[in-house]
């Protein structure tokens, strides 16, 4: 049995095995799934792992302590993933993988990132940048508030949303994620508040996405990601909102037209029956490779 099953990681897998250079890249190493899986399936590869989160890479060490001496770990985004890899005196790379998941880490720390408890506002990947969610919500004017949650969480109500919350932040500061989950639930029609989606769900993730500048350095990331490959590497991106799936979709079709790249997944490959049952939150995660040329 694989812990909290990385996603997709057979389908992954499948594309990683004929990798036949020495270096590979997991951005996003998070808790060290899918590096794991990487490291017993790639025995003549040394993996770099990246994440800005000091305690998901905390246990990333403990779980690939076994392969000691086939990988490194470094704090830092993958926006720079291009000068992280040269500063350890690598050229290129035969393969790299982003998955833009918030990781199981975020969400079960006490760091905002769910409205399933009551936790302070903060939704910081790494702890030691100073924006956090709190100030997001509570300094924001209406119109930038709308917009955000209009452009990073798709939601229908972003006006009403913003409205609500410069209307409550006048009589006092909003702190905690409950205190704004039942600001933005009371703003759903009580015909929509018992879908399978909670109502708060898109304006969560557009704040995350705020607070982490997420999308810029998804379109840095990758496309650094792609300029570090040698012939034939491999990269492959897991995204799970239409916002990160498009970034992917769009890079990808401008790398293959400067025949930078092959893409080599016509549609994104999603999970399975078997997965979707082994591992139900894996169900919007989409998964597109492609092979540089």
């Amino acid at each position: 049995m694989i812990e909290h099953y990385p996603v997709l990681y057979r389908e992954l897998l499948s594309f990683f095995k004929n990798v036949k250079g020495k270096y590979i890249v997991d951005a996003t190493v998070g808790g060290g799934g899918h590096a794991l899986l990487l490291l017993k399936n790639l025995p003549e590869s040394y993996l770099i792992g990246v994440d800005k989160d000091d305690y998901a890479l905390k246990k990333a060490e403990e779980k690939l302590e076994t392969f000691k001496g086939r990988y490194k770990l470094i704090k830092g985004s993958f926006k720079n993933i291009d000068r992280i890899v040269y500063s350890l005196g690598i050229k290129s790379i035969s393969g790299i993988l982003f998955d833009l998941g918030v990781s199981i880490f975020q969400l079960k720390m006490e760091r905002g990132f769910s409205f399933q408890r009551d936790e302070p506002l903060d939704m910081r990947m790494d702890t030691s940048q100073k924006k956090t969610a709190f100030e997001v919500v509570n300094r924001y004017t209406k119109i930038e508030l709308e917009k955000i949650i209009r452009e990073y969480g798709e939601e229908k109500f972003a006006k009403k949303i913003a409205l609500a919350i410069v209307e409550a932040r006048k009589k006092k500061k909003i702190e905690t994620t409950k205190e704004l989950a039942q600001i933005i639930y009371n703003v759903y029609p009580p015909s929509l508040r018992r879908g399978r989606i909670h109502p708060a769900t898109k304006t969560f993730q557009a704040i995350r996405i705020e607070v982490n500048n997420e999308l810029q350095e998804i379109k840095e990331g990758i496309n650094k990601g792609i300029d570090i490959l040698e012939k034939d590497g491999i990269i492959a991106v897991i995204s799970f909102h239409s916002l990160e799936d498009r970034i992917v979709k769009n890079i990808y079709r401008e790398r293959k037209k400067l025949k930078d790249i092959e893409i080599l997944t016509k549609k994104p490959i999603t999970p399975g029956t078997e997965e979707l049952r082994e591992n139900p939150p894996s169900r919007s995660a989409k998964l597109r490779v492609a092979k540089r040329i």
